[in-house]
């Protein structure tokens, strides 16, 4: 992708011994405590792990919305990471809150642009070809409520990429969809990851879509939580839902999820 000023390069993240801490109703409680992890540039890391380990606390973390505790190391390229960065945009499952109805398709994208570019034809250029991205630059004109729940995720990821962002960090962002539209935006993604040229990390809590996704699959457990499995996916870069999903690496590779999800590996 070349929205703007050239195919954007994926950063490395860094976590090392990290540790988050969340306050409660019944005081502080530790959520994460010596996570250790490194991801390279480009790669498209899927996390899972049962429900309340702490998923999208991590995520939260990564993008600077929730500062990690003393003694925590976790960087961007080797910088530390304190607090939102330029660097990365998050995507959330939620898009219907997260798009403005009274905008137009085209309106949501150019948003992010509006403090940082003032030329108004190179933020129209710039987010007609995230559009295109996500196959939606036909009803740029339309407005939220008249397009399906896919499609208003794809105008939320569009947004996102109109940003050129090097680390894109996704909460669940198909978990609220049907199993024919997840699919389909699944393989959106992959196409968008090999032509944005950035860094992902992927929560979801779906086994089937995290073997598919990710070239890497790490599994957290705990409480407080860490890493206890990290997979590097045997499938290559071009995958098909059913092909890909019939073949013995994928089964595979499923099956060792699963476990390691339910603590049986």
């Amino acid at each position: 992708m070349s929205v703007h000023s050239g195919t954007p390069r994926g950063v490395s993240i860094t976590c090392r011994n990290l540790a988050i801490d969340v306050e409660t109703d019944t005081g502080t409680r530790r959520i994460v405590e010596g996570l250790d992890l490194h991801i390279d540039p480009l790669e498209f890391v899927c996390v899972l792990g049962g429900s309340g380990v702490g998923k999208t606390t991590v995520l939260r973390a990564l993008g600077g919305l929730i500062p990690p505790a003393p003694g925590s190391v976790l960087e961007f390229d080797g910088q530390p990471v304190n607090g939102p960065s330029p660097k990365c945009v998050i995507v959330f499952q939620n898009y219907t809150g997260s798009l403005l109805p009274w905008r137009t398709v085209l309106a949501n994208v150019e948003l992010p642009l509006e403090r940082t570019v003032r030329n108004k034809a190179e933020r129209r250029e710039r987010a007609m070809e995230a559009l295109r991205l996500v196959d939606l630059d036909k009803r740029c004109t339309a407005h939220p409520a008249q397009l399906s729940g896919g499609m208003q995720q794809r105008v939320q990821i569009a947004r996102a990429l109109v940003m050129e962002p090097p680390v894109l960090l996704m909460d669940e962002p198909f978990g609220a969809l049907d199993a024919m539209t997840r699919e389909s935006l699944q393989d959106a993604l992959l196409d968008i990851h090999r032509a944005a040229g950035t860094t992902i990390v992927f929560i979801t809590h779906d086994i089937d879509e995290a073997a598919y996704l990710g070239s890497r699959q790490v599994v957290l457990a705990g409480s407080p939580s860490k890493v206890a499995f990290d997979f590097k996916s045997p499938l290559g870069t071009d995958r098909e839902q059913i092909k890909t999903k019939s073949s013995a690496e994928y089964l595979t590779l499923r099956q060792q999820l699963y476990a390691a999800v339910r603590g049986e590996h």
